[in-house]
């Protein structure tokens, strides 16, 4: 060392601390990224495939980077654990139904794992705790679907393409309705004609509503009326049933229903007395006389009635004998 000059010396110095502070710099760097300098928590998470997911990649909550992939390993042929090294001060944030999902940063970008938002009831998830999964969406698969709606759009595209020139040379009813100015014309006027019919047709509608609105007035009206008669008419059967007034006497009171019967009764009875008496008078030297008279007047109405049905025959016979 006595041989190198002090200028020597003082160069290769900075350099030695300057390649030591490099160091240590990368050091904190890379221990802050792995939070190797930061406390933190342990979850884990199961997939059947992690997509690339590689130890070391991202965690993300709510867009923000807050752990990394400590460890992925194999559990069995269907199901890969993966742990999560989460930073302890966004642990309040995190709630025990929160689930992770593996994405990526951009479109071509690095894997990560991202953890969704729980419910604001749940509880806040703790050291160790297990999450659930949500498996990712495969970019070959992806890419796949795209091809084949890629090539299901070519062929949309080409016969879409070809309906526009039959359309253009005047092929088929929409061609000839826009290259034939004739067709196109009559429809014009057969839509100005359908408008004209639906002017009247809305007219018509208009007139048979106020029809059927006069119409159910007065058969409203008459269900008013009806109803009014209907309760006069049980305001009358429950007077009559309840006895009340001369129907209801008669149909309720077996007394007043007796005298009635015995009324009838005694009437037939006068009759008959009547009949007697009038075959008595008959008899009687007093009124014989008259009663005679009477029969002799009725015997000679009858045989004028009989001679008068004959001369009529007669007349009627006349214009066949001439």
């Amino acid at each position: 060392m006595d041989n190198y000059s002090p200028t020597f010396k003082a160069r290769l110095g900075l350099f030695i601390a300057v390649g030591l502070a490099i160091f240590v710099i990368a050091i904190f760097f890379i221990g802050k990224q792995q939070n190797l300098f930061n406390p933190v928590f342990r979850v884990t998470a199961n997939f059947q495939n992690v997509s690339g997911l590689r130890v070391g990649n991202n965690v993300r909550f709510s867009g923000i980077d807050v752990g990394t992939v400590d460890n992925i390993k194999i559990i069995n042929d269907s199901t890969v654990q993966v742990d999560l090294l989460i930073r302890k001060n966004v642990q309040e944030f995190i709630k025990a139904d929160s689930r992770a999902t593996i994405g990526s940063s951009g479109i071509i970008g690095d894997r990560i794992l991202t953890i969704a938002q729980g419910s604001n009831r749940a509880a806040v998830v703790k050291d160790g705790e297990h999450l659930t999964a949500d498996e990712p969406l495969e970019t070959d698969a992806i890419i796949a679907s795209l091809n084949k709606t890629t090539a299901d759009v070519e062929i949309i595209a080409k016969e879409l393409a070809e309906v526009m020139s039959n359309i253009n040379s005047g092929k088929g009813m929409l061609g000839q309705l826009i290259v034939d100015s004739v067709i196109a014309g009559n429809v014009s006027q057969t839509i100005a004609n359908f408008m004209k019919s639906s002017e009247g047709l809305d007219e018509t509608i208009e007139v048979t509503k106020e029809n059927v609105f006069e119409f159910m007035e007065k058969l409203q009206l008459t269900v008013a009326r009806t109803e009014i008669a209907s309760n006069a008419l049980g305001e009358i059967m429950v007077k009559i049933n309840s006895g009340e007034g001369t129907l209801g006497m008669l149909i309720q009171d077996t007394t007043m229903a007796y005298n009635l019967d015995r009324t009838l009764i005694n009437l037939k009875q006068s009759s008959r007395g009547l009949d007697e008496n009038m075959e008595a008078l008959k008899q009687n030297f007093l009124f014989r006389r008259y009663f005679r008279k009477q029969a002799e007047k009725e015997e000679i109405e009858r045989m004028e009635s009989v001679k008068e049905i004959p001369a009529e025959k007669e007349i009627i016979q006349e214009p066949g004998e001439h």
